[in-house]
């Protein structure tokens, strides 16, 4: 039963209905790609398919456009894939299960995928028209954006002939963003060894959850808690009364902050180190009483094990928790309120030989986003760890001169009554990448609002797709001034 088939526009949230039922995790999204590709077949379109799975949908201008400049519609196809630790949603072959909860859409127990399917969604219904007035359009759907904008980099832009770029890949109305931050990110890879042990020991599993988490770009200026960080202090602290460590693990994503963190251990007074887990719980609630009232930290009995991580490898571990950067580094001097650099400890994993801390950084200041980088090279370095960098992408730089912009400005504040606002965004857009491979394309970001992306929460308002859909159809029309 469609879910959505009620809502406006109706063709947008028909579209939004059908891509939720296909797997398109980064990485994944091989599906998703065949269905872009089968739709453009389907309605005689002309269509491109590449080897990095990006999908280019050709659609011709209406009457009286033919003239006008042709403009790229872009967003990508793949989506962050988190979900709740009680469900049992399988994203390599389960549809996202919609729900309607007032004003918004929502998905149950796991992201909504909002970001970016909304963009697709409104690309498809604008291609499937035969009533809009639009110039030469090219719908630019990209692959692996969440995990390092893999299709972006990898794409031939002279396969595109538009001069003007929509990226709808923001998620607050009103707001039309410009320029954003690059980055990287780090993996450092710790050796660690194992010993047996012979003491009489319990096994405990200490379990930091109950965060928010969120978008390590877009939310990561609100402060909420990081659960492998908060982990790291639970663990030292614990040091100190003989535990030894046998796992440790947080987090699935290193775009996302991390929500839960546990570890397991052995320890020989159990009174004692429930009496710190307590106290620590207090300290946590007491620090993140306004970003993550709800924090928590459990304490589970586990089936013991005689092979541990030697002390040395174990305290190694903790070390790198406690003093690996993270959250915001610093805040733009031009910008009020921009932050301009920070890094997110994103996931701790623990292997057979070894333990992975991969973290996300971003600057819209090189050198800044590289000073960062040095300083977790000296964290790995004293304690014997390396570190590999993947998956940097540039920033996009501030346009002085756009008429894509003055133009969406003057739409928005006839239709609105009000000037919207021209922003830069502490988050890794597409644009960034774009930008520096068609330097002559005028380029803009806006989207409906969506809210706690990355994390279970998400959801997107409905009004908003509706006003920014009609906001992308007057613009499409307004093209004949540009």
């Amino acid at each position: 039963m469609m879910i959505l088939k009620d809502l406006e526009p109706k063709k947008v949230f028909y579209f939004f209905e059908e891509i939720s039922k296909i797997p398109r995790c980064s990485g994944n999204e091989k599906a998703i790609s065949d269905y872009l590709v089968n739709f453009a077949k389907e309605r005689n379109l002309e269509y491109i398919q590449d080897k990095a799975l990006n999908v280019i949908i050709k659609k011709p201008a209406t009457k009286g456009y033919e003239n006008v400049p042709g403009v790229i519609i872009q967003g990508h196809i793949d989506m962050v894939c988190e979900k709740t630790s009680d469900s049992d949603h399988d994203f390599s072959k389960d549809p996202i299960k919609l729900q309607i909860d007032g004003d918004y859409i929502k998905a149950t127990n796991t992201t909504l995928g909002a970001d970016n399917g909304i963009a697709v969604a409104y690309a498809l219904a604008l291609l499937d028209s035969n009533d809009i007035e639009h110039p030469a359009i090219e719908a630019l759907f990209t692959t692996e954006e969440e995990t390092g904008m893999t299709g972006a980099n990898e794409l031939d832009t002279k396969l595109l002939n538009g001069k003007v770029l929509l990226n709808i890949d923001s998620e607050e109305e009103g707001i039309f963003y410009v320029s954003c931050a690059g980055g990287l990110r780090d993996i450092i890879t710790l050796p660690i060894e194992f010993e047996e042990v012979k003491e009489n020991y319990t096994g405990l599993r200490i379990k930091v959850y109950g965060l928010l988490g969120g978008h390590s770009g877009m939310e990561i200026i609100k402060q909420r808690g990081n659960a492998n960080k908060l982990l790291g202090r639970v663990l030292y602290d614990l040091l100190k009364y003989d535990i030894r460590g046998i796992y440790i693990n947080g987090g699935d994503k290193s775009n996302a902050i991390p929500r839960e963190a546990y570890a397991d251990i052995l320890v020989k007074d159990i009174e004692t180190i429930n009496e710190r887990v307590k106290y620590l719980e207090e300290v946590f609630k007491n620090e993140l009483s306004i970003t993550d009232p709800d924090v928590k930290i459990s304490i589970e009995k586990i089936e013991s094990t005689d092979k541990v991580m030697k002390k040395s490898s174990f305290e190694k571990a903790i070390n790198i928790l406690m003093l690996v950067h993270d959250g915001v580094q610093t805040m733009s001097k031009a910008i009020e309120g921009l932050v301009e650099s920070s890094s997110n400890l994103g996931v701790v994993k623990t292997f057979e030989n070894r333990i992975e801390f991969t973290s996300a950084t971003r600057s819209s200041v090189e050198t800044l986003r590289d000073f960062i980088h040095n300083k977790s090279e000296i964290i790995a370095k004293l304690n014997g760890a390396t570190i590999t960098t993947s998956a940097p992408y540039p920033a996009w730089e501030y346009k002085q001169d756009s008429k894509i912009r003055e133009l969406m400005k003057r739409v928005y504040k006839d239709m609105y009554g009000k000037d919207p606002e021209i922003a830069a965004i502490h988050a890794g857009l597409e644009c960034g990448i774009l930008s520096g491979k068609m330097k002559d394309v005028d380029m803009i970001s806006f989207g409906p609002n969506l809210y706690d992306v990355h994390t279970p929460q998400e959801k997107m308002s409905i009004s908003s797709v509706k006003r920014t859909w009609e906001f992308l159809l007057e613009v499409l029309k307004e093209m004949k001034n540009y």
